[in-house]
Parts: C-alpha cells; structure tokens; sequence
C-alpha cells in the first residue's frame, strides 16, 4: 500500500509538472496572436504602388510622425549635401529615429497600453454616422476611409509646399516648381513628359482662380489631378488620357484604342457579376461596345 501510494503521488507530481510546463505563458500571448507593423516606405523616388492606409487615426498618427523624421533626413541629403556628414558614428547615435519607431511598434503591440478592442469601441461611434443607428454600413466604412486617405494625401501636399514654396508666402507659382529629380533624370517618354505631366498646361489647369499661384488646396489638386473637382482640372487630364492612348494620333480615340486603353479604366465593375479576372478580349467587346456608344454622343464611332 505504502509503495502504491508513493507511486500515486509521483504521478500527480509529474502530472502537474506537465500541466506547468504546457501552460500558456502571458508575457508571450500578448503577441500571438497579431504582430502590427508600422509602414516606414518614404522616398523621394517614384512610387510603384500604393499601401493601405491604416484604419486608426492614431497609427496613421505614429506613421505619419515617423515618415516625417525621414523626410527631413531625405530632404537634407537631397538639397543640402554639403551639410551631410557621411562619417560612420555608433550604431546607437546613426539612426536615433528608429529606436522611436521601434518603441511605437512595441507600444502597439502591447494588448494592455493598446488594446485594439477597445480603440474600435472607441471609433465606432465616430464611423456610424450616417445615419447614427448602432451599425456599421459599407458606405460608412467607405466615407472613413476616404476620410483617411484624404487626411494622408492632405499631409503630404502640405510637406511638398513646404518644398516647393521658395519665398514662403503660401502659395507655389509655376517658377517655384520644380519638376521631382525621378522625373528630371527620366528620358522624354517616361513618367509623364509625353502626357504633360509638370508642364504650364498642367499647373494652370490646377489653378483654379486664376490668379497665376496655387494654394494648398489648389496644389494637392495639381499633384492628384485624378482626386480633384476642380472641372477645368478634369477636363485637362481627360486631354492627357485621350493624348496617351491616340495612337494614332488623330486627336480622337475609335474603339479599338478604346478597348485596348481606356475600357478597364472607366468599365463599372459593380454591374459585372462574372469574375473580371479571367475576361478574354471576345468576352468583353460587346460591353466596351455598349459603353463606347453611350460615351460616343455624336455616333461618329470616335471620342
């Protein structure tokens, strides 16, 4: 009985140590299930894609603060080289800025300093509002993050101004602009200079009234001519995407430059039930067909 007992007793004690060592261990499930990583993708180069804007202001916040530090730093070694010391300096005092990058990822991923349940609570109220009933509708979901975007691009005009504004007056005359260096380095046909991209036409279309200087909302217009309301505006890139696709160069577009440029631009992929990414040309001429005659107001089969 005694050798039973002890037998009983070193089973429950390894039992238990199991248990123990299986156990979940807290200081690591803060971080099992998300990992949020911040966007650090500034440069003066041409973007080749677009990324996601974050869904919380206070990351776009923390993102923005840190795209501004590498600004300052491009921007330095881009216009004042004869300032920049390249001489090599411990690992710790080269880039200061990144242990606060690093210190905000942290932050963010610290479920008790920033909990994302909780920031959702705390933003619903402000996405619900139209109309405020207790739910979340895909529009309203579609106006908060136009909304965001809007506040990123707005931001990023506002650090070209700083830029581009020589006599710091706030406002950008045609004389102050300069042409970005990834478009100054490029040969004619690239990056625009065959659509008039940085050309007076381009600037003047941008300002809206008329006055010879564009303003901060005038400006953001000039560099997203596509997001603007500005008619004139529109009506100058509705010429340049016409001058891009002219292949044949008859200042008017037929359909087959139609279809081949312009139709899976300005095609209503909303009214299409099948999956778009596996058309072939046959399967979709009727519809670029149907739509060219509806923008075609004259029936002259051009635009």
């Amino acid at each position: 009985m005694g050798k039973a007992s002890i037998i009983i007793y070193i089973t429950l004690a390894l039992l238990l140590l199991l248990l123990i060592s299986y156990s979940p261990n807290k200081s690591n499930s803060h971080h099992r299930h998300r990992r949020l990583k911040l966007r650090s993708n500034f440069t003066f180069s041409p973007h080749v894609h677009h990324d996601h804007i974050p869904f919380d202001p206070l990351v776009a916040d923390i993102e923005r603060r840190r795209e501004d530090k590498e600004w300052e730093k491009q921007y330095l070694e881009h216009s004042h080289p004869e300032l920049v010391t390249h001489d090599p300096a411990p690992g710790h005092e080269t880039q200061p800025e990144w242990e606060d990058f690093m210190d905000a990822e942290d932050y963010l991923n610290d479920e008790e300093k920033f909990n994302v349940t909780s920031r959702l609570v705390l933003l619903f109220p402000k996405i619900d509002v139209n109309p405020n009933d207790g739910f979340v509708s895909e529009s309203e979901l579609t106006d908060w993050t136009l909304q965001q975007a809007q506040k990123e691009v707005m931001h990023r005009t506002e650090r070209e101004m700083e830029l581009h504004d020589k006599n710091h007056d706030g406002f950008v005359s045609f004389s102050e602009y300069d042409p970005p260096s990834w478009v100054q380095n490029a040969d004619n046909n690239s990056f625009g200079y065959d659509m008039g991209w940085w050309k007076e036409e381009h600037f003047n279309a941008s300002d809206a009234n008329g006055d010879g200087l564009l303003n901060i909302t005038e400006f953001n217009d000039f560099l997203h001519p596509a997001d603007s309301k500005n008619p004139k505006l529109l009506h100058w890139l509705c010429k340049e995407e016409v001058r891009e696709r002219d292949t044949d160069r008859d200042g008017k577009i037929n359909f087959k430059e139609f279809f081949h440029g312009l139709f899976d631009l300005v095609r209503n992929y909303d009214d299409e039930s099948h999956n778009s990414a596996h058309d072939s040309d046959d399967s979709m001429e009727i519809p670029a067909k149907h739509l060219f005659a509806q923008l075609d107001k004259d029936d002259t089969c051009q635009m």
